[in-house]
């Protein structure tokens, strides 16, 4: 299996998304999903603790919440659909340190500029800003969406001064060429003038 490319954003384990031809019922669904498993050898392990109703549908709701906020990722191979969601597993302190040197050695290894724009060094900290929202969301869903809100807009924000750079740069471009029109008609009117006054001469 081809996983796609490392993100500093942390994902479950893909699950494979394969269509169910063969109907045996009217009941059968199209789809089939099979989540990876290692089948590993040895004792069995006791049953584990039940969870108390209000625990399972809180964490239901958080990982409804981050796939809404974070979707999951999507991508085919040999004609099968691989989806991989965000991890709603609880960080630490570790965690958000590991986080800090993996975004340090992404930067240098993909040489991103320290200074001026630069979209492999934006790529990165949008990653990982995503990485922290995910995280806190975790713990507290509302603070995870008041981070989305400041996300969009930051998006937003940048999305204008390109779209306003880009239009300056194109003004310029127009305004290089007509000027250089403008200079070819001056140095053939010159030229005609000359041309006519050496013949009057």
């Amino acid at each position: 299996m081809i996983l796609p490319t490392d993100s500093l954003l942390k994902y479950d384990c893909p699950v494979l998304v394969s269509k169910n031809t063969e109907r045996k019922s009217p009941r059968s669904r199209p789809l089939k999903v099979s989540p990876q498993q290692i089948v590993e050898s040895g004792p069995v392990p006791p049953p584990p603790k039940p969870k108390s109703p209000s625990a399972d549908a809180s964490k239901q709701q958080t990982e409804e919440i981050l796939n809404a906020i974070l979707p999951p990722r999507e991508w085919m191979e040999d004609s099968q659909l691989w989806v991989q969601a965000v991890s709603s597993a609880p960080c630490t302190r570790m965690d958000v340190i590991h986080l800090q040197e993996q975004l340090d050695r992404s930067l240098q290894a993909r040489q991103a500029r320290e200074t001026g724009i630069c979209p492999v060094r934006r790529e990165l900290y949008s990653q990982c800003f995503d990485e922290l929202i995910r995280q806190v969301t975790i713990n507290c869903a509302e603070r995870g969406l008041l981070l989305l809100q400041v996300r969009d807009e930051i998006r937003m924000t940048i999305a204008a001064y390109q779209t306003l750079y880009e239009s300056s740069v194109a003004f310029g471009m127009r305004k290089a060429l007509q000027a250089e029109h403008g200079m070819a008609d001056m140095e053939n009117k010159l030229k005609t003038s000359l041309l006519v006054i050496i013949f009057l001469l």
